[in-house]
């Protein structure tokens, strides 16, 4: 009696053509363009931060720098009150970032969690305000805050934090509804005010979405240009922003680019820093919120 040997459910070509699939490589190829290309202008940024002026004005422009000029990093302090800039942005972003997180999750929460009459009213009404564009706005704010003497002061940059984001607040409202009725029932039965559960219930179960908001919200603060420069006018209560653009300014014969994108890279520092330490929260935030 003869014996059939079994035949394999996939012969070797078989498998190997299964295991090369064309959409997969070419996804992966496109992937590796795309990502060359985005990070092709933060390479250019860095190699021209660490090349003498010189070089710079050379051309055609040199990939890597012929000499390395690492003391572009210590001019830039003596150029300008880096310094000083840098710790009025970092006081002016950790004020704003924190006035956006109180205000903005409280007014949330309210929204989330109570029915009351004309609550889609004053919501929709409160989104509608995200349609105004800042210079309808820009001057009546500024004759406000004229009024107050809070010119020259770093007030008008951060005190508009603490009365909360139409977006900031929209984002997190999506988010306290999903939270389960049931915790705040059994909070109320153990005796818990609305505060202490918004404290105590709502906050630590929503660190994806107020890591979102806070991240958004240092962003917007530390590249804001537009405002520093309409209420500040002493050159120790400048931004970072102002003083880079104050490099292009006409005091320079030729802008020192090199020293712009030294800058340019020290700026970018804290933003990393931010984004490498709440990378988890932020993209769970983006995907629980919807946000694209």
């Amino acid at each position: 009696m003869s014996t059939v040997k079994a035949a394999s459910p996939l012969s070797p070509p078989s498998r190997l053509r299964r295991r090369v699939d064309p959409v997969k490589i070419a996804s992966f190829i496109t992937l590796v363009i795309t990502t060359f290309l985005m990070l092709l202008p933060l390479f250019f940024m860095v190699s021209t931060s660490l090349k003498s002026k010189r070089e710079m004005l050379k051309f055609p422009p040199t990939f890597l720098p012929e000499s390395w000029a690492w003391s572009n990093y210590t001019d830039i302090f003596e150029t300008l009150q880096f310094g000083t800039l840098y710790k009025n942005s970092l006081i002016i972003a950790g004020f704003s970032v924190f006035g956006t997180l109180l205000s903005s999750a409280l007014v949330a929460y309210g929204f989330a969690r109570y029915r009351g009459r004309g609550n889609n009213f004053w919501f929709i009404l409160l989104l509608s305000t995200m349609m105004l564009p800042y210079p309808a706005i820009m001057i009546p704010q500024f004759v406000l805050f004229s009024k107050m003497q809070w010119i020259d002061t770093f007030l008008p940059l951060i005190v508009p934090a603490f009365f909360g984001s139409a977006y900031n607040i929209f984002l997190l409202r999506q988010f306290f509804s999903t939270l389960p009725e049931e915790l705040f029932d059994a909070g109320r039965i153990d005796g818990c005010g609305e505060l202490r559960m918004w404290r105590t219930i709502a906050l630590p179960l929503s660190a994806p979405a107020l890591a979102t908001v806070a991240i958004f919200a240092f962003i917007y603060s530390w590249n804001d240009l537009l405002t520093p420069v309409l209420y500040l006018s002493s050159s120790d209560k400048f931004t970072l922003p102002v003083g880079m653009a104050s490099l292009t300014s006409s005091r320079f014969r030729i802008p020192p680019w090199h020293l712009l994108m030294v800058a340019s890279v020290l700026a970018m520092v804290p933003i990393v820093t931010l984004f490498a330490i709440a990378q988890k929260q932020f993209v769970e935030g983006i995907v629980l919120t919807g946000i694209k």
